[in-house]
């Protein structure tokens, strides 16, 4: 009997927390929620690998001889789902049971669930940050027109991002209080939406759903004036050192000696232009001018007394003769002007956008605890475990809740960073 009991205990518990903790999500539920799903296991460790699309170049020939050229190799890169911390909250049984008899689990609950998603959609959106190749508007500059908006999807347009309903924007409150003048969109009666539906400002704007989202991620630059530099080397600019990691090493000097570059921050590079990733030709805006290229620092470095050293940026620069992956129209090289976004010792808190699927969330199948717990699944497949057990040194009984996630980064090129400007 008292098995019985605890199963339909930690079910009941485990319907209103997954309710809740469903009803809160905005970034974690705009993006590929099926490629992770049931994907880990007991024997597949802490990372699982997927297989990026190929791409390859068409020959043109008058007479239809290609026995002259090269053929392309076929160059298959992985994209790799990692397994994160857990997210655990806890109550002592006797709040649970009493809320339980006074049909109050609610009131317990909610709190509860919006703790875990809370610290959730924090922890996504600051790996959704650091791993954003596209950049709109001016670093550190607000977004305050549907311009600055429409700005994101031209570029997304611009740089062959697959135009379909998959096409996401996330804004801050005060931007949405700033486009409020001119919305195209207001919602209506919200009463029983969801947040991710009460988040929606428009449907489609310039191809986007645009949203408001209260956990978007920020970055604090560093100290020094000095915010530009070189490139001390020529970085490898090949697909087949790009294609795991999506990621570029560069070596800089000549910036602020001792500067603290932070995680999240972008840079440029002068000379170096943004290919359409469908066509590979260079983006051109509205006035003529090309899109430079830029990156996102992966993870934060301080700098050496001269200025120099390593950074780790999404979002590579490849650029190979006749390649079939360049991002860039010519390779970066040694000297190149680089430089960091925005004004230095600021607090910088961008907008940010994607296709769906430019990133994947998943959770890994929690063992029970024991055999009354109960493992609850949202409507995507996010997994969580509901626990009833006791510590008997405290002499207390005890509930938790349990989620473990992964994440992916399956195209930094799909995503970016929105500002005005």
């Amino acid at each position: 009997m008292a098995n019985n009991f605890d199963s339909n205990f930690t079910r009941k518990l485990a319907k209103v927390f997954l309710d809740k903790f469903e009803s809160e999500r905005v970034l974690s539920k705009n993006v590929n929620t099926q490629l992770l799903s049931g994907k880990f296991g007991s024997d597949t460790g802490d990372t699982v690998d997927f297989k990026r699309p190929t791409d390859y170049t068409s020959k043109r020939t008058s007479a239809g001889d290609i026995s002259g050229g090269t053929r392309d190799s076929i160059i298959t890169g992985k994209a790799s789902g990692t397994v994160q911390d857990y997210f655990t909250v806890d109550v002592d049984f006797d709040e649970a049971d009493e809320a339980l008899k006074m049909d109050q689990l609610d009131s317990l609950l909610a709190p509860m669930a919006t703790r875990i998603k809370t610290d959730l959609e924090l922890d996504f959106g600051e790996f959704c940050l650091k791993n954003t190749a596209l950049l709109s508007g001016a670093v550190g500059t607000g977004v305050t027109t549907w311009d600055h908006v429409a700005g994101a999807g031209a570029i997304m347009q611009a740089s062959g991002v697959p135009m379909d309903q998959d096409w996401c924007y996330f804004a801050n409150p005060f931007t949405q209080r700033s486009l409020a003048s001119n919305q195209r969109s207001l919602g209506g009666e919200t009463g029983s939406m969801s947040a991710n539906q009460r988040a929606v400002i428009t449907d489609n704007f310039a191809g986007m759903k645009v949203m408001t989202a209260t956990t978007l991620p920020s970055y604090t630059t560093g100290v020094g004036a000095d915010r530009a530099g070189t490139l001390s080397g020529t970085p490898t600019a090949t697909y087949l050192a790009a294609k795991d990691t999506m990621t570029m090493s560069i070596a800089v000097t000549a910036f602020q000696a001792n500067l603290v570059v932070a995680a999240g921050e972008t840079i440029t590079v002068t000379g170096r232009n943004r290919l359409n990733l469908s066509t590979r030709k260079p983006i051109v805006d509205e006035t003529g001018a090309q899109i430079l290229f830029s990156g996102t620092v992966t993870a934060a470095v301080t700098l050496n007394g001269s200025g120099a050293g390593t950074l780790v940026i999404t979002g590579p620069g490849v650029y190979e003769a006749a390649g079939a992956f360049n991002t860039v129209d010519s390779a970066l090289t040694s000297g190149d002007v680089v430089t960091l976004g925005g004004a230095a010792s600021t607090l910088i808190q961008p907008n940010l956008f994607w296709h769906k699927q430019a990133f994947g969330i998943g959770s890994v199948p929690i063992k029970k605890l024991y055999s009354t717990d109960t493992i609850a699944t949202t409507e995507d497949g996010l997994q969580f475990r509901v626990s009833k057990y006791a510590n008997g040194d405290a002499n207390k009984q005890i509930v938790r809740f349990d989620f473990r996630p992964a994440y992916a980064v399956l195209n930094p090129f799909f995503a970016g960073k929105s500002f005005g400007g």
